[in-house]
């Protein structure tokens, strides 16, 4: 995600959303401003949490979400990095 995507809780609300789901993965802040995530599970409930990133909580300013699709790693849980 890019944008105005730190320091807004952003990586929290989607941990939270993530865990609410049952989506496993996890979501990261990188060094150059964005943030990265990866979710496994139910297609619904991935697609749910794309566009609750795609809003962004309160405070984001959301400008682009680029999307992947990879094969599932069997993850379990969903950490914060």
């Amino acid at each position: 995600m890019q944008g105005r995507v730190q320091g807004v809780g952003f990586r929290y609300a989607v941990a939270r959303s993530a865990r609410d789901r049952g989506v496993a993965g996890w979501v990261v802040n990188l060094p150059d401003g964005t943030v990265e995530a990866v979710f496994e599970g139910e297609p619904s409930a991935v697609e749910s949490l794309v566009r609750l990133c795609r809003d962004g909580p309160r405070g984001s300013e959301v400008r682009s979400v680029n999307v992947a699709t990879e094969d599932p790693a069997g993850l379990r849980g969903f950490e914060i990095r």
